[in-house]
């Protein structure tokens, strides 16, 4: 099977500690680890007053943006560009001189520096690599951090930001779910938090902080919570608090988003992410003849069914025409090379979030996707194109057995809320021995280590 991973960045660390030479990348359990750290006395004080060293000036000043995703930098890129928090002296090497900031008014200059914690997946790593040499030259500064990189990583990790997170006057996050940022949340003393969007978990994040409950993934099983769960309890119940606004006002709660927000908490400030940026930065974009597909990662997370998905891609594809499958970063080689086989697709693994790879284009003049972000996302990143958007909703019939009781409610609110897309019929697929005759799109496989065209 040909190799899908994105071709190699140049990219050095900034952050400490560095990967050790010829060190694997693969390596360390991302939740895992982040319970250990928590288990261990760095976060009842111990180990982390010793790596804070003295207290902090009392003026706090500069941003620290934390990413574990390319969607969460480019989010965090949209939030500057809109709020006017610029990165200074860029190269510009993404397309002609910066625009005027919007709503930036007379603000001056801050310091803004996105922290990378890697991740181990390497079609993550490789998106993470891109974006970064993008907000490079915006004039970012970018300190990539090795954050899962074996054991101790999170022990390096963590005390080697202690110091910016105690001095930094505003954090900004892209995913409150994640147990290594609500780690780094229980050690900052910001007064302004910036939650921007990591795709339509913003929508659970929201209606969980409103009612006062526990952080918890829309797609993980209710229940009891496990023994890591327990173990991590006590960090989760204090980073929550931390994204929840004071009465007094001495911490202020920002959600920067694209996702329908009706009724926000009390206290939290609403901020409408248009993608102004990447309309601003890249396009407009040639629009062909045709469908393009875009891919999910719901069979990987347990959702969906495989056999159920496929058959659903087949039938999407050979009834809209289309001829492309821009894939999930998440998406498993196998079963790209299995839809690529039996649907005649051609598999793109994109080497940047789909909303910079449509405006750049070229894109197909329909956008076919399932129930995601980019139902979302894509109508404002290509608002003023002749591109349409549809979206076919999941059919109870293709969850898996271990999927979540909320899986349908969450994915049906998904579709429903979305703007400006046009809305499919989902529909029932047919048991697998009757689903063989199925006409497959036109064209052979194509090689699944391409990139989406420049």
């Amino acid at each position: 099977m040909p190799d899908m991973t994105p071709g190699p960045f140049d990219l050095t660390p900034a952050g400490s500690p560095r990967r050790t030479a010829g060190a694997p990348e693969n390596t360390g359990a991302p939740a895992s680890a982040a319970s250990r750290v928590a288990a261990a006395p760095l976060c009842t004080g111990g180990l982390m007053s010793v790596r804070s060293g003295r207290r902090a000036a009392t003026t706090r000043r500069g941003t620290l943006a934390f990413v574990e995703s390319p969607v969460q930098l480019l989010n965090v890129l949209e939030w500057a560009y809109t709020t006017g928090r610029g990165g200074g002296a860029g190269s510009g090497t993404v397309g002609g001189d910066l625009p005027p900031h919007l709503g930036g008014g007379d603000l001056p200059p801050e310091e803004l520096t996105l922290v990378v914690l890697s991740p181990t997946d390497p079609m993550t790593r490789g998106q993470l690599r891109r974006m970064a040499e993008l907000a490079r030259g915006e004039g970012f500064h970018v300190r990539w951090e090795e954050a899962r990189g074996g054991a101790s990583a999170p022990f390096h990790t963590i005390g080697g930001l202690a110091g910016p997170l105690r001095r930094a006057r505003r954090i900004v996050i892209g995913d409150p779910f994640s147990r290594y940022v609500q780690l780094l949340l229980t050690i900052t003393r910001a007064r302004d938090l910036v939650v921007v969007d990591d795709g339509t978990a913003t929508m659970e994040f929201i209606s969980q902080l409103a009612r006062g409950e526990r952080l918890v993934r829309w797609h993980r099983r209710g229940g009891r919570p496990g023994p890591r769960d327990v173990v991590f309890m006590p960090v989760s119940s204090k980073a929550r608090r931390r994204l929840t606004p004071s009465p007094s006002g001495d911490r202020r709660v920002e959600v920067f988003s694209s996702m329908p927000i009706e009724t926000p908490p009390d206290g939290v400030t609403v901020t409408v992410n248009s993608f102004s940026w990447t309309r601003a930065r890249f396009g407009p974009p040639r629009i062909t003849k045709g469908a393009d597909l875009v891919g999910t990662s719901l069979v990987e997370t347990g959702v969906v069914d495989l056999d159920r998905y496929i058959e659903a891609v087949q039938a999407l594809a050979r009834t809209h025409g289309a001829a492309r499958y821009f894939a999930h970063r998440r998406e498993s080689s196998e079963k790209l090379h299995r839809l690529a086989v039996d649907t005649g697709l051609q598999v793109v693994r994109p080497d940047l979030p789909l909303e910079l790879i449509a405006r750049r284009g070229p894109i197909g003049r329909t956008i076919l996707s399932f129930p995601s972000t980019v139902v979302h996302t894509l109508p404002l990143a290509l608002a003023g194109t002749d591109v349409k958007v549809a979206v076919m909703d999941i059919d109870p019939t293709w969850l898996t057995d271990s999927a979540s009781p909320r899986a349908q409610g969450f994915l049906s609110g998904v579709t429903g809320t979305a703007r400006d897309v046009q809305r499919l019929a989902s529909q029932a697929a047919p048991p697998p021995e009757e689903s063989g005759g199925l006409a497959t799109a036109a064209g052979a496989p194509s090689s699944l280590g391409q990139t989406a065209p420049a």
